[in-house]
């Protein structure tokens, strides 16, 4: 992980991201319990996608704060340091499309 002195883009939702992945969290141990309790593959297959599109959300949700906070701020300092959080931004895009 890198480093930032200044607060993340997410710092105003950071309740409501802790809540979402929590919830998250339980629907992963459920998959587990379900596998465990050999529950139908379709089944399984039905709650994963459930916990992928949850994960998908938060990820939007962090994009955009990344980009209207963190990318804006930097844009406002500098071309040259707009320009490096676009390409940060752009990369980390580029990781969720591949994953």
């Amino acid at each position: 992980m890198s480093e930032h002195p200044q607060k993340p883009g997410y710092d105003s939702a950071k309740e409501d991201y802790l809540k979402r992945l929590r919830r998250i969290e339980g629907q992963v141990r459920g998959i587990a319990r379900m596998v465990d309790e050999d529950t139908y593959c379709i089944d399984v297959l039905t709650q994963i996608s459930a916990v992928t599109k949850a994960l998908q959300a938060v990820s939007i949700g962090l994009v955009e704060d990344h980009l209207g906070h963190c990318v804006v701020d930097a844009a406002r300092k500098s071309p040259e340091d707009g320009a490096e959080k676009v390409r940060e931004a752009a990369d980390a895009i580029a990781r969720l499309v591949r994953s």
